[in-house]
């Protein structure tokens, strides 16, 4: 098991033994190691996981959850999504919600590099948190699962204001570095990198002839550059393209 999906499971399982029981999850890329271990728990039964695209709206779910429901998770991925909890933050640490924030990371050798999504999460939502933590992606070394277990434990209890009095959002900062999803996981999908070598491959004007099957879209992120475009264009398929 990689080291990331290990962390993750050990996160999740801590989550359930400190009865958390509802996670809201905004999912993206950095996160999937967390989305992939909630999805496991919330298939047997252990959690409720809400999913919510605008990390907006998720930020405010767990918000009215925790008014109920005691101490909720609320994840994201990296980048500006950790800064769209905000709003929801400032309510939690007015009116004492306990809220745990579980924003994903990019590994601290990659931060402030200019890459996508790097905006710097170390203690983004400043005093409104009862506790913070900016924890190092893990490299499956002995004692981490130890490590993680205490400081979730103390992050809940901070949460929960279990020595303070003063219930409200704490935030662990996690970082997680490739691969991000689980190594027995047959069923995730190939990497897309020999895109352009099929295109260059098909002759101009000639049709791509696709197998038979759903119906098919290209989804090209940030980076994909022209084969994207070129192959959708020869299949005479829908592109779906990030503006940048």
């Amino acid at each position: 098991m990689n080291p990331s999906t290990s962390a993750a499971r050990t996160l999740v399982t801590e989550l359930l033994r400190h009865r958390v029981r509802h996670v809201v999850l905004a999912p993206g890329s950095r996160s999937a190691p967390l989305a992939h271990a909630l999805a496991t728990a919330a298939a047997r039964g252990d959690l409720r996981l809400h999913v919510r695209i605008d990390e907006r709206v998720a930020a405010f779910t767990a918000l009215g959850l925790a008014r109920v429901a005691g101490p909720v998770a609320v994840v994201t991925t990296s980048g500006t999504a950790a800064a769209n909890l905000h709003p929801a933050v400032l309510e939690a640490s007015h009116a004492g919600v306990p809220l745990l924030l579980l924003t994903a990371d990019r590994p601290h050798e990659v931060r402030g590099t200019g890459a996508n999504q790097t905006t710097d999460q170390v203690r983004l939502f400043g005093s409104a948190v009862r506790y913070f933590a900016d924890v190092p992606a893990p490299y499956g070394r002995p004692g981490e699962d130890a490590d993680l277990r205490a400081l979730l434990a103390r992050a809940v209890a901070a949460a929960a204001g279990a020595r303070s009095g003063d219930p409200g959002p704490v935030h662990l900062d996690l970082a997680f570095r490739e691969p991000l999803v689980p190594d027995d996981d047959a069923a995730w999908p190939a990497s897309a990198a020999g895109a352009a070598d099929v295109v260059a491959a098909v002759p101009a004007g000639e049709p791509v002839v696709l197998d038979e099957g759903p119906r098919t879209v290209v989804v090209a992120g940030d980076g994909a550059g022209a084969a994207a475009r070129a192959f959708a264009e020869a299949a005479g398929v829908p592109l779906l393209a990030e503006p940048s």
